[in-house]
């Protein structure tokens, strides 16, 4: 193979208040599916494809623009999605969207002869006046139930206007998130016809416009049954091309551009299991499918876990120890902070499917691209397919040696005896991936400085495992440190340069009794812009700097402990 908003705090405010409880799935069946208690032959019939790239070119030529736009403007119909709103009548609000959602992965289910199991996640919570509350969930068995394992791929089908409990008004909700549930719904549709390794989960959440509260209800079922799940894909705001006039950063740069060839990646930390998923996506999109697409896509592995202020039913499972990221088109059209004077559509009324030119009550100039919502979706199966086909991360250990050298150690109990490494340095993505045979290898660098490591199976047909937690080694000497800063080490930011977030790592090499550890930011004046109280743990601590949209050039940090500098260092914003 080749290789914080207004909007925001109403949100924090009410995930603090909202406990999920006694959460439950309504079908019986599939709560022992996803315990990994089932017999795989209970479940066959689906095409098992072993070639991963006739997987990938199947699964590109099966998913459709057009069913697309069909469950797009079907979503959109009930008016007003609202995670309190109505669930008595059949054309208007949550309850009839939701039965609705039901009902088509029934549909689903029936085309593959019972193969898909389908159902709800029940749970209780007060939001917005209403106390019971349902994700709509399908789940396709696995043939290796000896190998359980689960990928779950997720988008929220709640809806909302400018007061987030309004369940009167239209809430059509196109791009936010008829465009990520329907690419759920596609996804579900498609790939229930094959027959995957690992376990499936397609879900449409409710309660992520009041707090992520449908997906916090799943993550905790998740963790208390101690689920396998390998992988969380979020889809929230995926199929709109247009800039809004206050896209929340890191976003578009004007009002009205139009971007339908790049896909965003939001994950948390640097080296964190989370990011190295996104960038395993990338990978296995530049491995498998970007030949196969008429129209190539540019993935953007962002910085931060979501944009500034913003939040995303991925987070929920990241809290509870989950790999998790979220899909995000690359122009959003707003903040979703409807204040006075605010025009965009996000989170407002107005985020409805298009314009009606021609006055026949038929709408001719969509918001959204629905082949590019094709393209992100079969990204997103892609992703899934090869993570579930995919061999056992190993365990390795990085040394540094003499000079610019790295000894990389990996412990493989399988003997899969092909490997890939992966070498990041200054930014988000890897710098460089090595193919090997051996399991003690010597990585030479010509320059110093500081490297990230991580490694990866590959199969004999060339399909990597997901890469582990990144483990870095310094490829120069920091003997002659003394004082503080021999236990403490302030390293360089990471990206650098950085659009609108880096993060700053501080190392602490062994234990240091202190009160307060204090990160400094300064702008080339001297003058402090930002500070922050760090609690420092032993190993390697991450902390996110959001520079936003501000001005641009060299920057600096500093830290200091009880009052005594440790070491300033720059940096450089060159959005």
């Amino acid at each position: 193979m080749k290789h914080l908003l207004a909007s925001t705090l109403f949100i924090l405010t009410v995930n603090s208040l909202t406990a999920q409880t006694n959460v439950r799935l309504s079908n019986p069946i599939m709560a022992e599916v996803l315990d990994g208690d089932f017999v795989s032959e209970d479940y066959a019939g689906g095409m098992r494809i072993d070639d991963p790239q006739e997987i990938t070119e199947w699964l590109n030529d099966e998913i459709s623009a057009d069913t697309l736009k069909k469950l797009v403007l079907e979503i959109a119909s009930f008016g007003n999605r609202n995670t309190g709103a109505d669930t008595v009548s059949n054309t208007w609000g949550m309850g009839a969207a939701r039965r609705w959602a039901k009902s088509v992965f029934d549909d689903y289910a029936r085309r593959v002869n019972g193969r898909l199991l389908t159902g709800y996640v029940d749970f209780d919570a007060d939001v917005c006046g209403m106390s019971a509350h349902r994700n709509m969930i399908a789940v396709l068995p696995g043939y290796a139930p000896e190998e359980h394992g689960i990928i779950l791929i997720e988008g929220h089908i709640d809806s909302r206007c400018e007061d987030p409990c309004d369940i009167d008004c239209i809430a059509q909700g196109v791009e936010d998130n008829a465009t990520g549930t329907a690419l759920v719904m596609e996804l579900a549709r498609v790939m229930s016809q094959l027959s995957f390794k690992h376990t499936m989960v397609f879900m449409c959440t409710t309660g992520e416009e009041q707090g992520l509260i449908g997906a916090d209800a799943m993550a905790l079922y998740a963790q208390e049954r101690n689920l396998p799940i390998k992988a969380v894909l979020n889809n929230d705001v995926i199929g709109g091309i247009i800039c809004g006039a206050t896209s929340s950063p890191p976003s578009c740069p004007g009002e009205n551009l139009i971007d339908s060839t790049q896909v965003r990646i939001f994950s948390s930390g640097g080296g964190s299991v989370h990011k190295q998923l996104a960038r395993y996506v990338k990978l296995q999109y530049g491995d498998m499918l970007i030949d196969e697409a008429k129209v190539p896509m540019n993935i953007s592995i962002m910085s931060a876990e979501d944009r500034t202020g913003r939040g995303g039913d991925h987070i929920p499972f990241r809290r509870r120890g989950f790999p998790a990221i979220r899909f995000t088109s690359a122009h959003e059209h707003g903040n979703a902070n409807p204040t006075p004077g605010y025009t965009d559509r996000q989170h407002s009324h107005r985020d409805v499917a298009g314009v009606d030119l021609d006055g026949d009550g038929m709408v001719d100039s969509f918001f959204v691209d629905f082949n590019y919502l094709r393209r992100n979706a079969t990204i997103n199966a892609n992703a899934a397919a090869m993570i579930s086909r995919a061999p056992v991360t190993p365990d390795f250990e990085v040394f540094r040696t003499d000079n610019f050298d790295i000894l990389l150690r990996i412990y493989d109990s399988l003997d899969y005896d092909n490997y890939l490494v992966s070498v990041r340095q200054t930014g988000t993505e890897w710098d460089t991936l090595i193919q090997t045979t051996e399991r003690e290898v010597l990585l030479p660098f010509s320059t110093g400085g500081i490297r990230f490591i991580s490694v990866a199976s590959v199969d004999s047909a060339g399909v990597e495992s997901c890469f582990g937690q990144e483990e870095f080694a310094r490829t120069t000497s920091t003997e002659d440190l003394i004082g503080l800063s021999s236990k403490i080490e302030l390293m360089q930011n990471v990206p650098n340069p950085f659009d609108e977030a880096t993060y700053i790592n501080v190392l602490l090499k062994e234990e240091v009794p202190h009160d307060e550890a204090l990160l400094r930011i300064f702008d080339h004046t001297g003058r402090e812009i930002k500070r922050d109280y760090l609690d420092l743990k032993l190993g390697l601590n991450e902390y996110l700097f959001r520079h936003g949209y501000n001005r641009a050039g060299t920057y600096y940090y500093g830290l200091w402990i009880d009052g005594e500098k440790v070491d300033v260092k720059s940096m450089i914003f060159a959005y």
